[in-house]
């Protein structure tokens, strides 16, 4: 019944398993690849037609994470899997970028990938074994795909590369010093495609060490799905590109000359506008028969391509005007918003951005409920593209897959740099808002997104800057880089290679190929070029920010205490009692962790020094030979009982209340009256001895000599 093909190798420290010919054998291509106890299906289906009038290539991925697959029920009301998370949307985005180009030119046919974790081990990431199995069910489904490719993850401890290090290792790298890079490398087996990374400010020769040595461990895995398609792959499928070479002779001839001249506009929206109108004479030259042809948009694209393409390689002149390794103008902005905790606006060129940020308390971490676990996390950052942003009027939602992952890249650049959370104990959402876009406005939310924390009062710890490259590569081989691209460079080249980092090193790199991959000397040449870029940018930022910048009076102000472990049962109360006396009678809000520390937050400095002493009161032992502040609460025939330290009550003995002889401590107190005492030390039994007699009850001060003899 089953025709079932199995291929395993050994990986790492684990074993790496792709099988396919049980599951979803209507499929086009199925296969389950198992890393470890981690298993992901990957499904492909395609259209055997493409619509008609299709100018696009429409590969749509999913990737769904199935709690079941580490043995958990889904929270929330309806206890099924709902809306793609985050990790899920990054992980799609993961597996689209490195697979997208390898599809033969000119195949618009609809294509579904779909990823499922079915097993989580816990140890494993899925995210690379989902990239595996929808290379391997892509290859064996007869699409005309160029791969296969794989991935794999770069960890980088003591000198040292890691591959594919355990979940536990990559989890919240901001507490681990000695775990410097998450890396992810897909490409094919001889070239990378895509890279995607998180980093501590490594050099540029510590990034390209890790991207080869990722390239080195990823090819076994070609391999064996080389392997597994020699005996399990369906015929390939019967598409030849389309020919329209008459076509794009015809669109030259009518366009190119004012195309070219309107591509030499330096300003965006005079040349978008001009672009415009050289299509339309294009077009106003076509026949109806030319005008109706699904390919006049690839020809169209091609005209434009050659023409920037072929300038910029062959002058060293871009559209705008600049040399290839110049960055435009950069205007940098700081406190802009008067109500706001920190605030930028970060303008380069035609690309700008308004970052926002806010620091709240313990209570605004964000919850994230994952496969692995649930876990917290005080730094957030949200990226916003509006249409007005292109000068479009288009449709305005929820977040969409770029937004997410642009706003991941910007997180990750920053978050290696912020403080740790002992040292600042505040949740900081950082919100980018895009209001003008030309090219890679991600990182102009890195640079922004910095200036605002520091804004802010953020103590980080370095500035963080970023820049786009683009890449020109010929088919003769000649190829040009560009530092700082254009929207219609990024849109025309052969590459987005975006890198953020300090003056020390990298904290971001992100890669995307069109082509089948770049040489590692393209590489090398793009790093070098982008540090230097980065450091200009740098070098403009500084400019905003002539002198430290304080805490707005509009912020919280948060104070940590450490308390003994063995505290925090006495600081919370039977129900919770006790700290919800604390937060009602301060006004503060007050966190507990499980390590002792407490954050007691509050605008009011006041509420928080009243919550830190009802809470010192509590967890604090009373020091002999020290003076406080008490109350009496009873009085006796040999003296009187006074609340001095939190809850503690200790013993005036009536020979120690004053410097003579008294009939009774009602003489001279009352139950209910503020006295000064002195902890005289504790009896044989534990008990407490004050006395009243050794303090000026005045002053609080410890009393004269004179005055403490009878």
């Amino acid at each position: 019944m089953f025709d079932v093909k199995t291929k395993s190798m050994q990986w790492g420290e684990e074993t790496l398993t792709l099988e396919t010919g049980k599951v979803a054998r209507q499929a086009d291509g199925s296969v389950i690849a198992t890393l470890g106890e981690t298993s992901v299906m990957a499904n492909v289906t395609f259209a055997k037609k493409a619509k008609p009038g299709q100018d696009f290539f429409p590969l749509t991925v999913h990737y769904q994470e199935k709690y079941y697959a580490a043995g958990k029920v889904p929270g929330g009301f309806f206890k099924r899997e709902a809306r793609p998370s985050e990790k899920e949307t990054l992980t799609a985005r993961l597996i689209d970028r490195p697979i997208r180009p390898l599809f033969v030119s000119g195949f618009k046919h609809e294509v579904l990938v779909m990823c499922t974790v079915l097993s989580h081990d816990l140890v494993n990431d899925p995210d690379i074994v989902a990239m595996i199995a929808a290379s391997a069910a892509l290859t064996i489904s007869g699409v005309p795909f160029m791969g296969p490719i794989a991935g794999c993850r770069v960890g980088y401890e003591g000198g040292e590369y890691i591959l594919n290090p355990e979940l536990d290792d990559m989890q919240d790298l901001r507490t681990k010093p000695d775990q410097r890079l998450d890396l992810v490398v897909a490409g094919t087996k001889d070239a990378v495609m895509m890279v995607e990374s998180e980093a501590y400010e490594l050099t540029e020769e510590e990034m390209l060490g890790a991207v080869t040595f990722a390239h080195e461990q990823l090819k076994p895995v070609v391999d064996l799905i080389v392997s597994l398609a020699e005996e399990a792959a369906k015929d390939p499928f019967d598409f030849q590109a389309p020919d329209y070479s008459e076509l794009y002779a015809t669109v030259k001839s009518l366009g190119e000359e004012q195309m070219r001249a309107a591509f030499a506009i330096s300003d965006k929206q005079a040349r978008t506008t001009a672009v415009s109108d050289a299509r339309a004479a294009i077009l106003a030259g076509l026949t109806e028969e030319q005008s109706e042809d699904a390919n006049l948009g690839s020809a169209l694209k091609k005209l434009e391509a050659s023409i920037l393409r072929g300038d910029v390689v062959r002058t060293g002149k871009r559209i705008d005007g600049r040399n290839l390794d110049q960055v435009r103008q950069i205007v940098s902005e700081v406190g802009i918003l008067p109500r706001t905790h920190g605030s930028a606006l970060f303008t380069r060129g035609e690309t700008q951005g308004l970052v926002i940020t806010t620091l709240g308390t313990g209570d605004d971490e964000q919850f994230i409920d994952a496969l692995h676990g649930t876990s917290k996390s005080n730094f957030l950052l949200h990226y916003n593209f509006p249409p007005y942003s292109v000068g479009e009027a288009g449709r305005v939602g929820p977040p969409g897959r770029r937004e997410i992952g642009h706003g991941k890249l910007a997180w990750r650049a920053l978050q290696a740099v912020l403080p740790a959370a002992t040292d600042f104990p505040y949740t900081i959402r950082i919100v980018s808002e895009i209001t003008e876009s030309n090219g890679s406005s991600s990182m102009a939310s890195v640079c922004g997104g910095s200036l605002s924390m520091m804004d802010a009062g953020v103590p980080l710890k370095a500035a963080v800057a970023g820049v786009a490259m683009g890449l020109i590569l010929e088919d003769d081989g000649q190829y040009a880089v560009l530092t700082d691209i254009l929207g219609d460079e990024d849109h025309l080249g052969d590459m987005d290679f975006k890198v953020a980092g300090t003056e020390k090193g990298i904290t971001s790199l992100q890669m995307d190929i069109k082509v089948a991959g770049i040489t590692p000397q393209i590489m090398e040449k793009a790093l070098e070029q982008a540090k230097a870029g980065r450091l200009h940018i740098l070098g403009e930022m500084n400019k905003a920010l002539t002198a430290p910048s304080g805490f707005s009076e509009y912020a919280p102000k948060i104070e940590t205490m450490q308390i003994p472990t063995d505290k925090i049962r006495e600081v919370i109360g039977s129900g919770g009692k006790v700290i919800r006396e604390i937060v009602e009678t301060s006004g503060a809000k007050v966190d507990i962790n499980d390590d002792g520390v407490i954050k007691i937050a509050s605008s009011d400095a006041d509420a928080i020094k009243r919550a830190y002493d009802m809470i010192y009161s509590i967890v604090a032992e009373p020091e002999e030979g020290k003076i406080y502040k008490g109350k009496v609460v009873k009085l006796v025939d040999f003296g009187a009982f006074v609340n001095f330290f939190g809850k503690r009550d200790g013993l005036v003995h009536v020979s120690q209340i004053e410097n003579r002889r008294l009939n009774h401590p009602s003489d001279v107190l009352k139950e209910g009256q503020e006295v000064w005492v002195k902890l005289l030390g504790f009896d044989d039994r534990g008990k407490v001895r004050l006395s009243m007699r050794v303090v000026d009850q005045a002053t609080g001060e410890p009393a004269k000599e004179d005055e403490q003899t009878d």
